[in-house]
């Protein structure tokens, strides 16, 4: 279920009502008041068996185990999935008894705010309640094809309502915007609806069917799922973490670069875009787009590595500096592969100096040695530093940057993808044929790189 506390806390905005604080704590104080006293008038003890206990220990053991999963606005709850179970067997009263219990239980464990936790009782509880009487009121045969159809009915709506009263609550004590955020938690919650009600049909068929046996399983599902869970969501939460020092050790190094050599960020973003789209043109596959385009974003990384003399405009460089050069690609391939980043990137990296001809450097590696995205990173990079404003010739316009490149087709570079480029400026304009205005941040767009890095 949704929860305060762990939820969407970046999209605060600035308060406009200073008393809406308020008004939330109050609308809790008299959500807890009237759930209880709903539950109270429910219950129905003679309903309750050892099948109850059962279920209430799995309860138990999913929170102790699953608690501590990280934030997340809608998750596979093992105090939901009891839940549901529990209304439909033992009715509403009961599961509330449930949901209190197991939100008492991640309270004490992760010790949030009592003022938040107060607010979970009342967006977990109240739900579990509303939709517990309707399911009873429908006075289904237990077991029926009617009664499981309820069962389903019933879940959803508890979970539609976890999330309305959860998000207006938030709205109110912390400003979060009410209609954007359910419209932003709209697809995950029908996704979780589809898991947590399949899941909990499950559940309550071994109940019905296999007794205590059924119960037991039931039981130790809910803690074996929310542990694996929590096992899940840790590796997502330290792959994000790693992703984002990676890359922002990148995106760092490439920033201070242009300090040094001006044109570091905007080549590396042009070299990117055109190199991705180079990919798309020949029919290369989302996934291959995606590592010419990053390939394209750190081609010269390695040049961080090598001397201030090198950057110097107007010297002369010698055979030295020239050698030091030549190595930038295995330096940036290294750094890399150091940093654990994307490891087919690195060796495209390391051979986007490679020639077909088998004279290019560091491996002089031939045409068919050369990796595909090593090729079109060649083609995009010669293409943009003839054709680029900030480059040390000057520069040409894109018929005679293409004419150029047609000219070493075959020897230096790919004519294949030499023509695929000319296919995409072909229904370019100015602006992208000379990508002056290329911007590194955009292209990086390192929250999303840091997001796909947490769900890959």
């Amino acid at each position: 279920m949704v929860r305060q506390d762990r939820y969407l806390a970046d999209m605060r905005v600035a308060r406009a009502w200073p008393r809406r604080d308020s008004l939330a704590r109050g609308i809790t104080l008299v959500g807890i008041v009237g759930c209880v006293a709903w539950a109270m008038v429910a219950a129905d003890p003679g309903r309750l068996s050892w099948l109850f206990g059962v279920l209430a220990l799995g309860v138990i053991g999913a929170d102790l185990f699953g608690t501590g999963t990280g934030a997340q606005a809608v998750h596979v709850s093992g105090s939901a999935l009891a839940a549901i179970v529990v209304f439909a067997l033992f009715g509403p009263a009961a599961a509330f008894a449930v949901v209190v219990v197991s939100e008492l239980i991640a309270w004490l464990v992760e010790r949030y705010r009592t003022e938040r936790m107060a607010m979970n009782l009342v967006g977990s509880g109240a739900p579990v309640l509303i939709a517990g009487t309707l399911f009873e009121a429908l006075h289904t045969v237990e077991g029926s094809a009617g009664f499981y159809v309820a069962l389903a009915l019933a879940a959803a709506l508890m979970f539609a309502l976890n999330l309305l009263i959860v998000v207006g609550i938030t709205s109110m004590l912390d400003d979060v915007p009410f209609w954007s955020t359910i419209w932003g938690a709209l697809g995950t919650l029908l996704v979780s609806i589809g898991i947590n009600v399949a899941l909990a049909l499950a559940a309550t068929g071994l109940c019905l069917e296999l007794g205590l046996g059924g119960t037991a399983f039931a039981a130790f599902t809910l803690v074996a799922f929310s542990y694996m869970a929590r096992l899940v969501s840790t590796a997502r939460h330290r792959s994000k973490q790693y992703a984002s020092l990676s890359w922002g050790v990148l995106s760092g190094l490439l920033r201070t670069l242009s300090i040094r050599d001006p044109r570091a960020a905007r080549h590396a973003a042009a070299v990117a875009a055109f190199a991705r789209d180079i990919a798309r043109e020949a029919g290369m596959s989302a996934e291959d787009q995606e590592l010419a385009h990053t390939a394209g974003l750190l081609h010269d990384i390695g040049n961080f590595a090598l001397s201030d003399r090198v950057f110097e405009r107007g010297r002369v460089l010698t055979d030295e500096d020239w050698d030091a050069i030549r190595q930038h690609p295995v330096l940036g391939a290294d750094m890399l592969r150091d940093l654990g980043l994307y490891g087919p990137v690195a060796e495209i990296v390391r051979a986007h100096h490679e020639r077909v001809d088998g004279r290019g450097y560091p491996d002089r590696l031939k045409a068919d040695s050369i990796p595909e995205l090593a090729k079109i990173i060649a083609v995009a990079e010669v293409y943009d530093t003839l054709t680029a404003a900030d480059t040390y010739r000057t520069a040409v316009s894109s018929f005679q940057a293409l004419t150029e490149l047609r000219r070493v087709a075959g020897s230096q570079l790919d004519a294949d993808y030499v023509e695929a480029l000319s296919r995409v400026l072909a229904g370019s304009d100015a602006t992208y044929r000379h990508a002056d205005a290329a911007d590194f941040g955009s292209e990086l767009d390192l929250e999303r790189r840091i997001n796909e890095a947490a769900v890959s």
